[in-house]
């Protein structure tokens, strides 16, 4: 596969695991999603190896489809939401 293919492949599964990564129910969870999605492309950004870029590109997709399934479990029993959450405690968190 050519380095632009791969470059879109690997573009469209970061957006799509970030994005599926932000529909978690709980802030802690959400918010650790979206930090090892970013964290593991950063870390692979540099691969140039093309057997090693096709693995992490398959280790993405599946993980991509655990967290559709679990996001969407997670906003089917959803809780409330955290105190730094609320919108209204956002201007006092931000004065500390």
């Amino acid at each position: 596969m050519s380095v632009v293919a791969h470059r879109s492949q690997v573009l469209t599964l970061y957006k799509d695991l970030l994005h599926h990564s932000s529909k978690f129910a709980a802030y802690n969870f959400r918010d650790y999603a979206v930090r090892r999605t970013r964290d593991a492309f950063h870390a692979a950004k540099n691969e140039t190896d093309p057997v090693k870029i096709e693995a992490l590109i398959r280790n993405a997709e599946r993980q991509l489809e655990v967290v559709k399934r679990q996001s969407l479990i997670s906003q089917l029993y959803g809780g409330e939401k955290l105190v730094v959450e609320n919108p209204k405690n956002q201007k006092i968190l931000r004065r500390h």
